[in-house]
């Protein structure tokens, strides 16, 4: 045990406290239990080693564990948690707990035996931490998700401005002020040029190189590793997954052709849409249903994006400048509105605002005449009217 608070003491005393993701006020730290899930890689366990060093001024108090930690190969989460609740601790913060095979029920077990014991746990495996809120922590525990870097968040890390957070509806009211404030400041077309490439994952800046190399092993523990522990499908079909990527990644958006999908892949229609399903459920994927059909389970998808623009950059041999766009617009913005693929121009947000999305030269004639719509343009610094620049987007988190 004395290896688990060393390795806590270390990573504690190195932490950085110079910047904080989006998420970081946002979590009330002060419920008895939380669940901070997102993909590998965004930041999750130096935001929780940043609110002990700030929180707990008696370090002693709090206790962080990794659960890939090959102390739990011998012992449990349960023995750890009242060693520390015995030698007065009152929070414990379990990190990849996705690791650790019965740490649903464990948690469980603790949050019910240590009435004054608050618990913070992180998962990068999105889908068994969503499988087990449906059953057994769903009544106690409060869930974040923490997504990747934001333009906004990018730009800050890169050194070249610290900007404010704005909301969809300052966008579309006050897009001229806020861009003629931002670009009087720094040159932001070649900052989202190199963010859609190469800055939605915090890790950009630790790889070189192997950045897309990273990123594919993030896409393939998914497919080979959370995937098989949440789903009954067969061997034979997960394997179809990968192949279903590298489809995906050829192709620009488009209205999905099932039964061609199902006859070039040799599996039925419902293992398909149970993939696309789970795909999106890992954030590999960003499926989007028209306003008629929703958001069923096993509906058929009306466009699958990537989830972020690099996944694109780092699985496809060929780029589509049209599939960029609308990944990185339906990224940021699918982060907290409702989106939806409407009778005319690319994409419906919270059943209200209709949205076209092209290059500079973008035009208005696919959404004329229709009420509160807009263009989203690439390749512009500002706009006018309601030609809005594609890259302030980025800055709604």
């Amino acid at each position: 045990m004395q290896r688990i608070y060393l390795a806590y003491s270390r990573l504690i005393s190195s932490v950085r406290l110079d910047y904080h993701r989006y998420l970081y006020d946002k979590v009330n730290w002060d419920n008895k239990l939380i669940a901070i899930k997102g993909p590998k890689g965004v930041g999750k366990t130096t935001m929780i080693l940043q609110h002990i060093k700030e929180a707990f001024p008696d370090s002693t108090k709090a206790l962080y564990a990794s659960l890939d930690n090959m102390w739990f190969s011998a012992h449990s989460i349960s023995e750890l948690a009242e060693y520390h609740y015995t030698h007065g601790g009152t929070h414990i913060f379990f990190d990849e707990v996705h690791k650790y095979k019965t740490w649903a029920q464990e948690l469980k077990n603790i949050y019910d035996s240590y009435p004054n014991m608050h618990i913070v746990v992180t998962g990068s495996s999105l889908l068994q931490l969503e499988e087990a809120m449906k059953h057994d922590l769903s009544r106690r525990c409060r869930v974040y998700e923490l997504q990747g870097l934001s333009l906004r968040e990018y730009i800050k890390i890169e050194g070249k401005g610290d900007f404010p957070v704005v909301t969809l509806d300052d966008i579309t009211r006050s897009h001229f002020a806020i861009c003629t404030e931002i670009t009087s400041k720094i040159c932001v077309l070649p900052l989202f040029e190199k963010y859609i490439k190469e800055g939605y994952y915090p890790f950009y800046n630790e790889e070189g190189d192997g950045y897309y190399d990273r990123i594919a092993q993030v896409a393939n523990t998914i497919i080979e590793t959370d995937i098989p522990a949440v789903s009954a499908l067969e061997y034979e079909t997960l394997q179809k997954a990968k192949h279903l990527l590298n489809v995906l990644a050829e192709m620009v958006p488009f209205t999905l052709n099932v039964a061609s999908l199902t006859s070039s892949l040799g599996i039925s229609r419902n293992s398909l849409l149970k993939l696309f399903d789970l795909l999106c459920q890992a954030r590999l994927t960003h499926s989007i249903y028209t306003c008629k059909s929703g958001m069923k389970q096993l509906a058929k998808p009306d466009k699958i994006l990537f989830d972020n623009t690099n996944l694109i950059y780092a699985l496809a041999s060929s780029i589509d400048s049209g599939t960029v766009r609308e990944t990185f617009f339906c990224n940021q913005v699918g982060h907290s509105h409702k989106l939806a693929i409407p009778e005319h121009g690319d994409c419906l947000v919270d059943d209200e605002m209709l949205f076209e999305i092209g290059g500079r030269r973008k035009s208005f004639n696919q959404i004329k005449d229709k009420t509160d719509s807009y263009v989203v343009a690439d390749g512009i610094e500002v706009g006018m009217g309601n030609k809005i620049p594609l890259w302030l987007f980025g800055f709604l988190y």
